[in-house]
């Protein structure tokens, strides 16, 4: 058994724990050149450049935005298409299904875009379709209004089948009896899936949303990234795209290390409160 763990266990330690130690970045005005010995120490400078800088407010803003709208919308996503798989009776359909919906979880994000462009971008299928019909043509891809929309509707459309093996499983685990009684008293299939369905898996829906909170800093840095020279920075500029401009491409590292570590903390602190909260009002939380 501590055979199996151990190589999960070096995989932390390596790209987890052992990162921790290079937080003291934040702390320094650092340079790779120099490493942490050479650097010089500016103590919470960084800090308070981190909260003074207006890019980094409007990083903040635009992140918290399509944070909220992924919790809103994308994360029912994959328990509503749970609950809808669970009612279709033939296991051939469903099956059907179900792989249609896993497919884009494993298309890469460049793909994803580049799929998204050939049919919603200016020169796209759906403008072409608009010509044809001498109608005016609307650019989805560049339009800094509908891009946060477009963020979510992208995740929606790449994990919400990923998303539903975990309720699926949830489901399975319900006691049928559970339905039998639920039918002997003459309840329809929605007031099952209410009174049944729901709080079978009301742990898992918990569990998986206090885990979210733990990311709510953290709204996809790749899919952004790729779209952002098209919308704008005031528009698609995330914590994550600030960290790449301002550390990598910039040289200021220990704003950038800074950012990543208040992301951390609040992060943590979201968890945390998020569990308490869970457990006062009766579910199991997460630790």
């Amino acid at each position: 058994m501590y055979a199996f763990i151990l190589p999960g266990f070096v995989f932390f330690v390596v790209f987890r724990y052992i990162p921790l130690l290079g937080n003291i970045a934040a702390f320094q005005d650092f340079s790779p050149y120099l490493s942490f010995s050479g650097s010089t120490w500016v103590g919470l400078q960084n800090f308070v450049n981190l909260f003074t800088d207006p890019d980094v407010a409007i990083a903040l803003r635009n992140t918290l935005v399509i944070s909220l709208l992924q919790i809103i919308f994308a994360f029912p996503a994959p328990i509503a298409l749970a609950l809808l798989l669970n009612s279709i009776l033939s296991d051939r359909i469903r099956r059907f299904i179900q792989s249609v919906v896993y497919l884009p979880h494993f298309i890469g994000w460049v793909i994803l875009i580049s799929l998204w462009q050939e049919v919603l971008g200016g020169a796209g299928l759906v403008n072409q379709v608009l010509q044809s019909l001498g109608m005016g043509t609307i650019d989805v891809m560049s339009n800094p209004d509908f891009f946060k929309v477009l963020v979510v509707l992208q995740v929606i459309w790449k994990e919400i089948g990923w998303g539903t093996i975990i309720f699926l499983a949830a489901i399975t685990q319900i006691d049928p009896q559970l339905y039998e009684a639920s039918v002997v008293d003459g309840a329809g299939s929605w007031r099952r899936m209410w009174h049944v369905t729901l709080p079978g898996i009301v742990n898992v829906i918990v569990l998986l949303l206090i885990l979210r909170l733990g990311s709510v800093l953290t709204v996809g840095f790749e899919q952004i990234l790729l779209q952002q020279p098209a919308v704008g920075a005031d528009a698609a500029q995330v914590l994550d795209t600030f960290v790449y401009y301002r550390g990598v491409l910039g040289g200021d590292w220990g704003m950038s290390t800074a950012v990543g570590l208040v992301k951390g903390l609040i992060g943590t602190i979201l968890v945390i409160g998020a569990n308490r909260l869970a457990k006062r009002a009766g579910t199991g939380g997460v630790f």
